[in-house]
C-alpha cells in the first residue's frame, strides 16, 4: 500500500469519525437530559459554565454534589472544561448543542489521528491504520465525545502529551540534534501535559512514570543535556498555565491547593468502611446514607479546599487503621474497572456501549498485549519494514514499555482509589493499539495460510 493510499484510509477514518460523533451530538440534542450511560456529570458541567458565562464565577446557585454549597466557590471540576463551555455559551447563547458539535468534530479529528501517529512508530503503519480505525468507531469514545463532560477531551490530551514524549525521545535517541529542537519539543510536551491536568489531575501520577521513562532513555543515549533542556521548558510551561488556577484556590480557600478538590473526596469515599471488602461504584441505597452523610459533621463547616483535605487525611486513616481491608477492597474493584458484560441495573445504551466496545474488542487487546509481550521478550521484531522516519529501531521495546506503564500505572491509580467504567476509558485508547497489533497479526497468519494453501494445490509440472 502506497502512502498516498495510506493517507486517503485515514482521512476515511477521521472523516467517519467525526460524522459518527456529530451524529450522537444531533441525536442528543440542544438539553441536557439524556445523562444515561454514566455522563450525570453533564448536568454539574451544564450548570457551573451558565454561572461562569453569567459573571457569577465559579459558583453554583443552589447546592450541588458533591458537596458544592450554594454561592461558595467550587474547585471541584475541571476549570478548563468549565471555561469551554462557558466561551461556548458566552458566543453562541445557552445551545448546548454548540458544543456538543464544535467537541465531537475536534475530537473525532484528533483521537483517530493521534491514536494512527502513536500506534504506527513500533507496530507499523497498517497497525496504524486499525488502531485509527478502532478509535473512530469504539462507542464508547463516540458516546463521550458528544457529552458535555471532560472526558473526550482528557484522552486527547493524554495521547498528546504521549505523542509528544515520543517524538522527544527520538530526539534523544537520534543523531545530536539541535537544542533547539530539544527546547520546541519540551515546549509543546508542556502545554500537553497542562492542557490534560486541567482537565483532570489524576494524569499527574502518570507524569512521574513519564519522567523517568525519558530519564533512563536519556541515560542509555547519554543525552541529558538535551534531556534538561526539554525538561525545564516542559516544567516551566505546565507550572506558568497552572499557576492561575494555583492562585485562584489560594486566593478563594485560603490555602495551597491542587487545581481540583477533589481527591480527598474521592480517596475518602471510595475506601470507606461501610464497603467492607467490596467496593460499588454507586454507593446503593440499601446502605441508607448518601455520599454527603458519609461526611463527618465536624468538617462539614470546612471551605472545599479545606475538607477535601481533612477527607483525605481521613480516607488515609482508614487505610492504616485496616490494611488488609483495604486490599481487599482494591482488588473487589478490578471486575468493576474491566467490565464488559451487560446488567440488570443498567440502561439499554449502557449495556450496549459496553458489549459492543470494551466487550467486541477485549478478545484482541489480551492477544495483541500477549503477542507483544512475547515478541519484546523473545527479542524478535514487532513489525516488518523500515522504521518510522521520526523513530529509532531500537526504541520500539521503548515505545511499548511506555504503553506498559501508561496501561499499569493508570490502572493502579483507581485500583486504588475509585474504579469505574468511565475512567477506564485512557486505558482504552492504548489497550486499542494493542487489538490493533493483534487482529494484523491475525490478517498476515490468514493471507500466509491462505498464499501457502492456493500454492499447494497448484498442479505440479513433471520434466
Amino acid at each position: 500500500m502506497t502512502n498516498k493510499q495510506d493517507r486517503r484510509i485515514l482521512l476515511a477514518i477521521i472523516a467517519l469519525s467525526v460524522l459518527l460523533r456529530v451524529a450522537v451530538a444531533l441525536y442528543l440534542g440542544d438539553n441536557i437530559e439524556e445523562t444515561r450511560g454514566g455522563t450525570y456529570d453533564q448536568i454539574s458541567y451544564d450548570m457551573l459554565a451558565q454561572r461562569v458565562a453569567q459573571g457569577h464565577g465559579f459558583s453554583f446557585a443552589v447546592d450541588t454534589w458533591p458537596y458544592a454549597r450554594a454561592d461558595q466557590p467550587t474547585a471541584f471540576w475541571s476549570y478548563l472544561y468549565t471555561l469551554y463551555l462557558a466561551l461556548v455559551y458566552a458566543i453562541f447563547g445557552y445551545h448546548p448543542l454548540a458544543a456538543r458539535l464544535i467537541q465531537a468534530v475536534i475530537v473525532g479529528v484528533l483521537m483517530p489521528w493521534l491514536a494512527w501517529r502513536i500506534a504506527r512508530r513500533p507496530f507499523g503503519e497498517r497497525v496504524g491504520l486499525i488502531a485509527a480505525g478502532i478509535t473512530a468507531f469504539y462507542f464508547y469514545f463516540i458516546h463521550y465525545a458528544a457529552s458535555l463532560m471532560s472526558e473526550a477531551f482528557y484522552i486527547v490530551g493524554i495521547l498528546w502529551t504521549v505523542d509528544a514524549a515520543m517524538r522527544l525521545a527520538a530526539t534523544l535517541a537520534g543523531q545530536p540534534a539541535s537544542r533547539r529542537r530539544a527546547l520546541a519539543l519540551g515546549l509543546e510536551l508542556g502545554l500537553a501535559m497542562a492542557v490534560t491536568l486541567l482537565l483532570r489531575q489524576v494524569v499527574i501520577g502518570f507524569y512521574a512514570v513519564l519522567a523517568i521513562w525519558l530519564l533512563w532513555l536519556a541515560l542509555r543515549r547519554r543525552a541529558v543535556r538535551r534531556l534538561l533542556i526539554a525538561g525545564v521548558a516542559a516544567v516551566a510551561v505546565t507550572g506558568v498555565l497552572v499557576s492561575p488556577f494555583v492562585a485562584r484556590n489560594y486566593q478563594v480557600f485560603g490555602r495551597l491547593a491542587m487545581p481540583n478538590t477533589n481527591a480527598g473526596f474521592t480517596f475518602f469515599w471510595s475506601n470507606h468502611p461501610i464497603y467492607g471488602t467490596r467496593f460499588e461504584a454507586t454507593l446503593s441505597p440499601t446502605h441508607g446514607v448518601s455520599y454527603q452523610e458519609l461526611i463527618p459533621p465536624e468538617l462539614r463547616d470546612l471551605n472545599e479546599a479545606a475538607l477535601d483535605r481533612a477527607l483525605l487525611a481521613r480516607g488515609l486513616q482508614f487505610v492504616a487503621d485496616d490494611p488488609g481491608r483495604y486490599l481487599l477492597l482494591s482488588l473487589s474493584r478490578i471486575p468493576i474497572f474491566f467490565q464488559f458484560w451487560p446488567t440488570p441495573d443498567s440502561t439499554l445504551l449502557s449495556n450496549a456501549a459496553r458489549v459492543l466496545s470494551f466487550g467486541l474488542f477485549l478478545p484482541f487487546m489480551l492477544y495483541g498485549l500477549i503477542l507483544a509481550a512475547w515478541h519484546l521478550r523473545r527479542g524478535g521484531p514487532l513489525r516488518p519494514g523500515p522504521v518510522a522516519d521520526d523513530g529509532a529501531p531500537d526504541l520500539r521495546a521503548a515505545y511499548v514499555g511506555l504503553f506498559f506503564l501508561f496501561i499499569l500505572v493508570y490502572t493502579a491509580i483507581h485500583l486504588a482509589s475509585w474504579a469505574n467504567v468511565r475512567y477506564r476509558l485512557p486505558v482504552d485508547a492504548f489497550l486499542i493499539m494493542f487489538a490493533a497489533y493483534g487482529i494484523d497479526h491475525l490478517l498476515r497468519r490468514l493471507v500466509r495460510r491462505g498464499s501457502h494453501h492456493r500454492d499447494s494445490t497448484q498442479p505440479q509440472l513433471s520434466m
